[in-house]
């Protein structure tokens, strides 16, 4: 059916007020973190046809977006609940990154077959699970978990608020017009947000590492409270921030973590766009859930790769929180280059993985159930 002149004008000036919003939607999808796809099709539907008598320019207010404190309180239950879920194998991990329990667990000379190896430090996972479970019983599984979970809530929800603010301010003063998005600006966002976190939250994982190295039939704490109280009367205040330059590099994690997720998320996103098109209603329960697992899955991925690459600083920053030396009263690892360093020399390149099997056992699945019960709990909240 052709149309009259007016009706052209008309649709023209429809098709630029589009474009014109279409900048808005971008700004709130990054100051929420992550892309909303509600926010996608609204804008889709929300585009008249030939036929409406008035055009309407959208503002940020007309735009559906999720309110900041969401996501403080969704990242919060998500890190919660995939941290008690996790926690004795997080246990379990920071004993065997730790040299006092290094000789207690790892009994077996290592295969130079990368299969056989890693069966191996499945083994020794399952037998350091058994061995706290018999010997110190149930509640050693779950050692640190009140500090973890004190920790767990500020630090989710400074990172996912600095994560998105960051993105959201690079958009607005950097993006191009043909290109709102770029790999570097998740980059970026993902230092900032590292940063932040780490120094925010560094004395609240001290004083869980500490409870987690605390041996039963010689308890040096009696609870976290207790923990920190003799910390800074033995130590000093400025012991809490130590592994904060380890945290640092950490960081390099967290910023790769964030990078691959982008990526693997906007494929999933642009996969659905391709398949199911702009309205929400062509998707069955059956879509819903699959897109939910997918995303849950790209953010599993995502931490296996990068915890993959950057592995070596969880150990450094692990034993840099250790208890002095009782024999001298001193530290024995003094900073980020010197724990390298004597790592490497007494116990070799090998150590530097040590804990790496139920590292990956606990965050892989952490980061699933973590950023699955976030999407879930925002779209609750929404």
């Amino acid at each position: 059916m052709s149309l009259s002149s007016k009706e052209q004008d008309r649709l023209r000036s429809l098709e630029k007020d589009a474009e014109e919003a279409y900048k808005y939607m971008a700004s709130d999808e990054q100051s929420s973190t992550f892309k909303n796809e509600e926010l996608i099709y609204e804008l889709d539907a929300a585009v008249p046809q030939p036929q409406t008598t008035t055009s309407k320019k959208f503002t940020r207010s007309e735009i559906k977006e999720t309110k900041p404190w969401v996501h403080f309180v969704a990242g919060g239950i998500g890190g919660t609940v995939g941290a008690v879920v996790t926690c004795p194998l997080d246990v379990v991990k920071t004993r065997l990154q730790s040299d006092v329990y290094h000789n207690v667990y790892n009994t077996s000379v290592k295969s130079g077959n990368p299969i056989k190896q890693a069966f191996q430090h499945l083994s020794e996972t399952g037998g350091a699970l058994r061995g706290m479970y018999v010997n110190e019983g149930v509640r050693s599984l779950f050692k640190g978990l009140g500090p973890n979970l004190v920790g767990v809530i500020p630090a989710r929800s400074i990172n996912f608020f600095t994560y998105g603010a960051t993105k959201d301010f690079l958009i607005r003063n950097f993006a191009t017009t043909t290109n709102t998005e770029q790999t570097w600006m998740h980059l970026v966002s993902g230092i900032n947000a590292g940063f932040v976190t780490s120094t925010a939250t560094n004395p609240i994982w001290l004083i869980k590492t500490r409870l987690q190295l605390d041996k039963s039939k010689l308890k040096i704490y009696k609870n976290s409270w207790d923990c920190l109280k003799n910390v800074v009367k033995n130590e000093g205040f400025f012991s809490l921030y130590r592994g904060l330059s380890a945290s640092y590099l950490g960081g390099i994690e967290s910023t790769i973590q964030w990078v691959l997720y982008e990526q693997m998320r906007m494929f999933i996103n642009k996969r659905s766009l391709k398949i199911h098109g702009t309205n929400p209603t062509n998707k069955t329960t059956k879509d819903h859930v699959m897109e939910w697992s997918a995303r849950s899955g790209a953010a599993g991925l995502a931490k296996f790769l990068a915890s993959l690459i950057t592995y070596p600083h969880e150990v450094v920053r692990t034993r840099l929180r250790q208890a002095p030396l009782e024999s001298t009263g001193k530290p024995k690892y003094t900073g980020l280059i010197q724990c390298f360093k004597l790592v490497f020399k007494e116990e070799g390149f090998a150590s530097m993985y040590g804990g790496l099997t139920p590292h990956l056992l606990r965050t892989v699945p952490n980061s699933i159930i973590m950023f699955g019960t976030w999407e879930l709990v925002v779209r609750l909240l929404s």
